[in-house]
Protein backbone atom coordinates (compact mmCIF):
# COMPACT_ATOMS: atom_id res chain seq x y z
CA UNK A 1 0.00 0.00 0.00
CA UNK A 2 1.43 3.65 -0.90
CA UNK A 3 1.97 5.78 2.06
CA UNK A 4 0.13 9.21 1.87
CA UNK A 5 1.88 12.65 2.66
CA UNK A 6 2.13 12.91 6.08
CA UNK A 7 0.32 16.57 7.52
CA UNK A 8 3.50 17.33 8.87
CA UNK A 9 5.81 17.63 5.67
CA UNK A 10 7.41 21.24 5.69
CA UNK A 11 7.32 23.07 2.39
CA UNK A 12 10.06 24.41 0.62
CA UNK A 13 12.06 26.72 2.43
CA UNK A 14 14.86 27.81 -0.59
CA UNK A 15 12.97 30.16 -3.61
CA UNK A 16 13.74 28.57 -6.79
CA UNK A 17 15.67 31.73 -7.93
CA UNK A 18 18.05 31.08 -5.06
CA UNK A 19 18.65 27.30 -5.84
CA UNK A 20 21.05 27.81 -8.45
CA UNK A 21 23.67 29.36 -6.25
CA UNK A 22 23.21 26.81 -3.88
CA UNK A 23 23.84 24.11 -6.10
CA UNK A 24 27.04 26.16 -8.43
CA UNK A 25 28.85 26.25 -5.03
CA UNK A 26 27.82 22.76 -4.02
CA UNK A 27 29.14 21.48 -7.73
CA UNK A 28 32.67 20.79 -6.11
CA UNK A 29 31.45 18.50 -3.35
CA UNK A 30 28.19 17.12 -4.21
CA UNK A 31 29.43 13.71 -5.50
CA UNK A 32 30.89 12.81 -2.01
CA UNK A 33 27.62 13.46 -0.41
CA UNK A 34 26.43 11.47 -3.76
CA UNK A 35 28.63 8.64 -2.83
CA UNK A 36 27.90 8.44 0.85
CA UNK A 37 23.70 8.60 0.70
CA UNK A 38 22.69 8.19 -3.00
CA UNK A 39 24.11 5.54 -4.63
CA UNK A 40 21.58 2.55 -3.65
CA UNK A 41 18.64 5.09 -4.70
CA UNK A 42 20.49 5.32 -8.11
CA UNK A 43 21.74 2.20 -8.55
CA UNK A 44 17.88 0.60 -7.90
CA UNK A 45 16.52 3.91 -10.38
CA UNK A 46 18.60 2.46 -13.65
CA UNK A 47 17.53 -0.77 -12.48
CA UNK A 48 13.36 0.03 -12.99
CA UNK A 49 14.29 2.08 -16.09
CA UNK A 50 15.09 -0.75 -18.10
CA UNK A 51 17.24 0.77 -20.44
CA UNK A 52 16.68 -1.04 -23.89
CA UNK A 53 19.53 0.55 -26.57
CA UNK A 54 18.53 3.09 -28.55
CA UNK A 55 15.97 4.89 -26.14
CA UNK A 56 15.00 8.80 -26.41
CA UNK A 57 16.22 9.16 -22.59
CA UNK A 58 16.18 12.64 -20.52
CA UNK A 59 17.57 13.48 -17.33
CA UNK A 60 16.16 16.53 -15.98
CA UNK A 61 18.10 17.97 -13.10
CA UNK A 62 21.22 16.35 -14.61
CA UNK A 63 23.10 17.47 -11.13
CA UNK A 64 27.20 15.95 -11.50
CA UNK A 65 26.18 13.55 -14.20
CA UNK A 66 26.53 10.70 -11.50
CA UNK A 67 23.12 9.25 -13.35
CA UNK A 68 23.54 10.50 -16.57
CA UNK A 69 27.07 9.05 -17.26
CA UNK A 70 25.95 5.14 -17.02
CA UNK A 71 22.51 6.23 -18.88
CA UNK A 72 24.44 6.88 -21.55
CA UNK A 73 26.70 4.29 -21.15
CA UNK A 74 23.26 1.80 -21.65
CA UNK A 75 22.23 3.75 -24.23
CA UNK A 76 25.01 4.09 -26.82
CA UNK A 77 22.70 4.33 -29.90
CA UNK A 78 20.07 5.87 -28.12
CA UNK A 79 19.52 9.94 -27.80
CA UNK A 80 20.41 11.00 -24.10
CA UNK A 81 19.87 14.99 -23.46
CA UNK A 82 20.44 16.08 -19.75
CA UNK A 83 19.54 19.72 -18.21
CA UNK A 84 20.08 21.15 -15.10
CA UNK A 85 20.04 24.81 -13.63
CA UNK A 86 23.32 24.76 -12.43
CA UNK A 87 25.63 25.60 -14.60
CA UNK A 88 28.27 24.33 -12.12
CA UNK A 89 26.84 21.16 -11.86
CA UNK A 90 26.60 21.10 -15.64
CA UNK A 91 30.37 21.61 -15.70
CA UNK A 92 30.95 18.57 -13.79
CA UNK A 93 28.46 16.61 -15.70
CA UNK A 94 30.46 17.69 -18.76
CA UNK A 95 33.75 16.78 -17.38
CA UNK A 96 32.53 12.88 -16.30
CA UNK A 97 30.86 12.35 -19.43
CA UNK A 98 34.65 13.14 -21.46
CA UNK A 99 35.45 10.05 -19.88
CA UNK A 100 32.84 8.37 -21.28
CA UNK A 101 34.12 6.69 -24.90
CA UNK A 102 31.96 6.61 -28.37
CA UNK A 103 29.32 8.61 -26.01
CA UNK A 104 26.37 10.39 -27.91
CA UNK A 105 24.60 12.93 -25.57
CA UNK A 106 23.54 16.31 -24.84
CA UNK A 107 24.17 18.47 -22.28
CA UNK A 108 22.59 21.86 -21.77
CA UNK A 109 21.06 24.36 -19.35
CA UNK A 110 16.94 24.08 -18.87
CA UNK A 111 14.50 24.22 -16.61
CA UNK A 112 12.11 21.53 -15.17
CA UNK A 113 9.01 24.33 -16.06
CA UNK A 114 9.51 24.48 -19.33
CA UNK A 115 10.98 21.35 -21.29
CA UNK A 116 12.48 22.13 -24.88
CA UNK A 117 11.67 18.74 -25.86
CA UNK A 118 8.40 17.59 -28.17
CA UNK A 119 5.33 16.33 -27.01
CA UNK A 120 5.25 12.72 -26.59
CA UNK A 121 8.80 11.84 -27.44
CA UNK A 122 10.77 10.67 -24.52
CA UNK A 123 11.11 6.71 -23.45
CA UNK A 124 12.38 7.30 -20.23
CA UNK A 125 12.27 10.32 -18.21
CA UNK A 126 14.64 10.38 -14.83
CA UNK A 127 15.02 12.79 -11.98
CA UNK A 128 16.59 12.50 -9.33
CA UNK A 129 16.59 14.58 -6.07
CA UNK A 130 14.58 17.36 -7.52
CA UNK A 131 11.35 17.47 -6.47
CA UNK A 132 12.54 17.63 -2.58
CA UNK A 133 13.70 21.40 -3.36
CA UNK A 134 9.85 22.07 -5.17
CA UNK A 135 7.06 23.88 -3.62
CA UNK A 136 3.92 21.81 -3.02
CA UNK A 137 1.91 24.37 -5.66
CA UNK A 138 4.93 23.95 -8.31
CA UNK A 139 4.88 19.86 -8.70
CA UNK A 140 1.79 20.01 -10.83
CA UNK A 141 3.33 22.10 -13.29
CA UNK A 142 6.89 20.31 -13.61
CA UNK A 143 4.62 17.08 -13.64
CA UNK A 144 2.38 17.96 -16.32
CA UNK A 145 5.37 18.84 -18.48
CA UNK A 146 6.62 15.29 -17.44
CA UNK A 147 4.14 14.12 -19.07
CA UNK A 148 3.54 16.11 -22.16
CA UNK A 149 7.07 15.06 -23.40
CA UNK A 150 7.04 10.89 -22.22
CA UNK A 151 5.42 8.79 -24.67
CA UNK A 152 2.04 7.13 -23.86
CA UNK A 153 3.73 3.96 -22.98
CA UNK A 154 6.76 5.77 -21.50
CA UNK A 155 8.53 5.64 -18.27
CA UNK A 156 9.22 8.20 -15.32
CA UNK A 157 11.52 7.48 -13.07
CA UNK A 158 11.70 9.12 -9.72
CA UNK A 159 14.36 9.22 -7.21
CA UNK A 160 13.82 12.22 -3.61
CA UNK A 161 14.65 12.48 -0.59
CA UNK A 162 11.48 11.53 1.47
CA UNK A 163 10.32 11.26 4.96
CA UNK A 164 12.37 8.47 7.51
CA UNK A 165 10.62 5.48 8.50
CA UNK A 166 13.32 5.16 11.54
CA UNK A 167 14.05 7.60 14.05
CA UNK A 168 17.69 8.60 13.14
CA UNK A 169 16.78 8.86 9.77
CA UNK A 170 14.42 11.42 10.32
CA UNK A 171 17.90 13.69 12.02
CA UNK A 172 18.01 15.12 8.70
CA UNK A 173 14.55 16.82 8.48
CA UNK A 174 15.45 18.47 11.51
CA UNK A 175 18.28 19.39 10.16
CA UNK A 176 15.99 21.20 7.06
CA UNK A 177 13.98 22.70 10.30
CA UNK A 178 17.19 24.26 11.34
CA UNK A 179 18.81 25.59 8.17
CA UNK A 180 17.09 24.72 5.18
CA UNK A 181 20.66 25.57 3.28
CA UNK A 182 22.59 23.18 4.84
CA UNK A 183 20.51 20.47 3.19
CA UNK A 184 20.86 22.30 0.09
CA UNK A 185 17.32 23.22 0.22
CA UNK A 186 16.18 19.68 0.37
CA UNK A 187 13.62 18.17 2.39
CA UNK A 188 11.59 14.84 2.62
CA UNK A 189 8.57 14.33 0.14
CA UNK A 190 6.71 11.78 -0.39
CA UNK A 191 5.04 11.84 -4.36
CA UNK A 192 2.83 8.95 -4.76
CA UNK A 193 -0.48 11.34 -4.25
CA UNK A 194 1.01 14.14 -6.67
CA UNK A 195 1.51 11.72 -9.17
CA UNK A 196 -1.84 10.42 -9.29
CA UNK A 197 -3.25 13.67 -9.18
CA UNK A 198 -1.21 14.53 -12.39
CA UNK A 199 -2.66 11.75 -14.74
CA UNK A 200 0.26 9.07 -13.69
CA UNK A 201 0.21 5.41 -12.67
CA UNK A 202 2.41 4.68 -10.21
CA UNK A 203 3.70 1.28 -10.53
CA UNK A 204 6.15 0.64 -7.62
CA UNK A 205 7.16 2.97 -5.07
CA UNK A 206 10.43 1.67 -2.63
CA UNK A 207 11.95 2.77 0.29
CA UNK A 208 15.71 2.73 0.43
CA UNK A 209 18.15 4.35 3.14
CA UNK A 210 21.78 4.84 3.07
CA UNK A 211 23.76 6.46 5.70
CA UNK A 212 20.50 6.89 7.68
CA UNK A 213 19.38 9.26 4.56
CA UNK A 214 15.96 8.04 2.77
CA UNK A 215 15.29 8.34 -0.50
CA UNK A 216 11.77 6.86 -2.50
CA UNK A 217 12.29 5.65 -6.13
CA UNK A 218 9.63 5.95 -8.18
CA UNK A 219 8.30 4.08 -11.22
CA UNK A 220 5.08 5.28 -12.77
CA UNK A 221 3.65 5.82 -16.67
CA UNK A 222 0.96 8.48 -17.69
CA UNK A 223 -2.18 6.47 -16.87
CA UNK A 224 -3.60 6.82 -20.56
CA UNK A 225 -7.11 5.10 -19.53
CA UNK A 226 -10.22 7.96 -20.27
CA UNK A 227 -12.04 8.79 -17.32
CA UNK A 228 -15.21 7.40 -16.84
CA UNK A 229 -18.61 9.30 -18.28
Amino acid sequence: MFRRRATQVQDACVPQHKIIAVYDKLAPVYDIWGALTETKARSRALELASIDDGSAILEVAVGTGLTFAELVKQNPTGTNIGIDISTGMLDKAKARLKKVENATYQLETGSAFKLNIESHSVDILMNNYMFDLIAFKEMPVILNEFKRVLKHDGRLILVNMTQGESRFSRMYELIYHLSPKLMGGCRGVTLTDELIASGFKVETREYIQQMLFPSEVILARPNNRAPLE
